[in-house]
């Protein structure tokens, strides 16, 4: 036994046994961490199933209760949800668009109402208004200055809720796009007369989204800025009226000859009926469609209750007339001339002017009546279908210019812009030539076949008058002599001369010069003419004298006063004279006569006779008049002698009636050689000349140097050739040589009747 220990108790230590303390100890499915193990699963469910098995028959499990209100909800929620998004969104990108939009509007300082369009308002020498140009506009009228129905003829076809929109009608909106898909295009229109504003006050016509966005911000813009009623007022003193005109006032005073003061009811309306089509509509172009449209606007008033039916059908039945604008016809041609020569005298127009011009309006109309009577009567007998004339004094200033018979038909100034072959109009300047270097209308000359390497200008009639002195040949147009003379001058000395008295086109320096072979305008031929009849002083033709701010406050251009240089020394202006003077009294223009006046002048008639022409002057005018056709179709025989003598007669004898006659510079004093054209004439029919026959090759031949005065060696100068397709010419060359007009003489006389000559 051992020391220190109790009887009978005895030490017991643990025991652990795993098999059996812990054999109770499971982990179920649920206490593992991660994804069930459907093998572990799997005998619980089939327990679960034979349990379910053992129950008594006849007794099925309780369902969990479905939740009906809880889908509904979460639906409402999402739908909700999405619908705050995409509205947010779309607020974005409205807001954006706009920012957008009114990124690309006008400069903030350029958003207040503009000036009006400045506009040019031409006037004759005699102060009267002859034409305006640019963009026409009537001076600002009241709204209350106007009568009650004209606004509302406005607001009844424009715009009926002007009053009740803020400057954008989604009402209107919405009822045009309703009858436009009705109609299946655009019959209506949405705009609001405050957008139509916008439109014409800082907008282009351009139809685009963007510019239809940055029309209704603006309009949005003014209605904040402006009231209803000086909204209406601007719109009425800026919306477009067609031709020209701006504004109710201008439109009023163009159509009607009156102030929008005064308008009736009947052109109240079709002064509102304007706006939907100005051009189509204009009632000086389409009055029957203007007249209908504006018995819509009347219509509309009465719909609207502005005017009662009554009122509307007294109105219909008595429609408005319009009035003639000042500055219609021909003095177009004159405006359109001044306007493109504004920029070189002011530069950028950016305020109202008035330009003072020469134009004389009587003469104007004469001239006007002259050309279009002439060709109204034998247009068709001659095949003429164009015409031009241009009057000047003998210090260039214009005092009438008709570009074309019909401005409404063709607006293509003949008299400025179109450049042809002027023919034997071109010889005065070969005479001058050839006096300067030495000879003097007395001079002989041969008038005989010519050849000029292949190139043989020839009479008319095949005849040859052998010595003829140089004003017989001027008088008749004797081809051969004016070949000869400038080949023995020399081509570019003709050129030259052309050039120094005024010509300003392009001249080819070769052998067919002598027969006006380059084309120049009537302008700058009549103003080459103009030293003959002032003594041989250098001319500019002008017709602008002052311009001048439409207040008259400033004078932005005066005609410079210059002392104009001496490029005819007086002698030859004195031979020249002369020797034009006995064209019109027994050679190819016998029919030009002013009872008392002395006069003098050449005609021309180009190959096939496409052209014909004539330059007439006294000391008091230097008119030139051509007839053609557009296209260069030869005419029936129509010569510088025919039709444009007597447009050229009709026109001075009207112009010199009243005026004191005056000599021309130098007349009389130089006689010689005429006494012989009567007796040259007497032989025959030589002013008729014949076009040679152009070898294969070349059509014109180099010029040629005078060995001296009046000497008859020739030395060659080089000058080069212009080609021809074998017998036919292209347009511009294959009228080498011209076909001159009859001279006296009883050939010349029964010519003359055969050809209407």
């Amino acid at each position: 036994m051992a020391w220190g220990k109790k009887k009978g108790s005895a030490r017991q230590e643990p025991v652990f046994d795993l098999s059996s303390s812990l054999s109770g100890l499971r982990l179920s499915v649920q206490d593992r961490i991660g994804p069930p193990d459907e093998k572990l699963i799997k005998p619980k469910a089939d327990a679960a199933k034979k349990a379910d098995a053992k129950k008594p028959a006849g007794k099925s499990p309780k369902k969990p209760k479905s939740k009906p209100r809880g889908r509904i909800s979460a639906a409402i929620f999402k739908l909700f949800y999405w619908g705050a998004v995409t509205a947010i969104w779309g607020v974005i990108a409205v807001v954006g668009l706009l920012i957008y939009v009114g990124a690309h509007l006008p400069a903030i300082q350029s958003l207040e109402i503009p000036k009006r369009p400045p506009t040019i308002q031409i006037v004759g020498f005699d102060g009267s208004v002859l034409a305006t140009r640019g963009e026409q506009a009537g001076t600002n009228i009241a709204l209350k200055d106007v009568p009650p129905y004209l606004p509302k003829a406005f607001i009844a076809i424009e715009d009926r809720r002007f009053y009740d929109h803020y400057g954008v009608d989604p009402i209107g909106i919405a009822r045009a796009a309703a009858a436009n898909i009705a109609h299946r295009g655009v019959s209506q229109g949405g705009s609001t007369l405050t957008q139509q504003l916008a439109k014409n006050l800082f907008l282009t016509q351009e139809r685009t989204l963007q510019r239809k966005l940055q029309e209704v911000e603006l309009a949005l813009w003014l209605e904040r800025k402006h009231s209803k009623s000086e909204i209406l007022e601007l719109y009425l003193n800026r919306v477009y009226f067609g031709s020209g005109a701006y504004g109710v006032e201008a439109a009023a005073q163009r159509y009607f000859g009156k102030s929008a003061k005064n308008v009736t009811l009947a052109e109240a309306a079709m002064l509102a009926g304007l706006v939907k089509s100005p051009s189509r509509l204009a009632p000086n172009r389409n009055p029957e469609g203007a007249e209908n449209r504006a018995k819509t606007v009347l219509g509309a008033m009465a719909d609207a209750g502005f005017i009662t039916p009554a009122q509307a059908q007294v109105a219909s039945a008595n429609p408005s007339g319009t009035v003639k604008p000042s500055g219609a016809g021909t003095i177009n041609y004159v405006a359109d001339w001044i306007g493109e020569v504004l920029d070189d005298l002011v530069g950028q127009i950016d305020r109202s002017i008035i330009v003072e011009t020469s134009i004389d309006p009587k003469l104007q109309s004469v001239a006007e009546a002259a050309i279009i009577d002439e060709l109204a009567a034998k247009s068709v007998k001659f095949n003429v279908s164009q015409g031009a004339l241009v009057a000047m004094t003998p210090d260039g200033a214009v005092r009438a210019m008709v570009g074309g018979r019909n401005y409404a038909d063709s607006q293509f100034n003949r008299a400025v812009t179109a450049k042809r072959q002027p023919g034997s109009a071109f010889k005065p300047f070969v005479y001058l030539t050839a006096l300067e270097a030495g000879l003097t209308p007395d001079t002989i000359r041969q008038d005989a076949p010519i050849d000029v390497k292949g190139w043989r200008p020839e009479n008319y009639s095949h005849e040859y008058f052998g010595a003829v002195t140089l004003t017989q040949a001027l008088a008749m147009s004797l081809n051969t002599v004016a070949v000869r003379l400038g080949l023995e001058v020399g081509a570019k000395s003709v050129v030259r001369t052309a050039h120094r008295l005024g010509i300003a086109s392009k001249l080819d320096a070769n052998a067919s010069i002598a027969l006006g072979t380059s084309g120049v305008s009537l302008v700058e031929l009549v103003g080459a003419y103009a030293p003959f009849a002032n003594g041989g002083l250098g001319t500019a033709p002008h017709v602008v004298e002052k311009i001048r701010t439409a207040d008259g406050n400033k004078v932005l251009y005066d005609r410079p006063q210059d002392a104009p240089a001496q490029v005819i020394e007086p002698r030859y202006v004195a031979m020249m004279n002369s020797m034009m003077q006995e064209t019109l009294i027994s050679g190819t223009a016998r029919k030009a006569e002013i009872p008392g006046w002395t006069a003098a002048g050449k005609t021309g008639t180009s190959q096939d006779f496409r052209d014909a022409w004539f330059i007439g002057f006294t000391s008091k005018l230097v008119t030139g008049v051509w007839l053609g056709n557009d296209d260069n179709a030869p005419t029936k025989k129509a010569t510088g002698g025919g039709l444009p003598v007597e447009v050229w007669t009709r026109f001075m004898r009207t112009a010199h009636q009243g005026q004191t006659p005056l000599p021309l510079p130098g007349a009389g004093q130089t006689g010689a050689g005429i006494a012989t054209v009567a007796q040259v004439g007497s032989r025959g029919d030589p002013g008729l000349l014949q076009q040679g026959t152009a070898q294969q090759g070349y059509a014109s031949q180099p010029g040629y140097a005078a060995s001296g005065p009046g000497g008859s060696n020739y030395q060659q100068a080089p000058s080069p050739p212009i080609p021809v397709n074998g017998g036919g010419r292209s347009a511009p060359q294959r009228a080498q040589t011209t076909r001159p007009e009859a001279a006296g003489g009883l050939d010349g006389w029964l010519v003359e009747r055969l050809f209407g000559r």
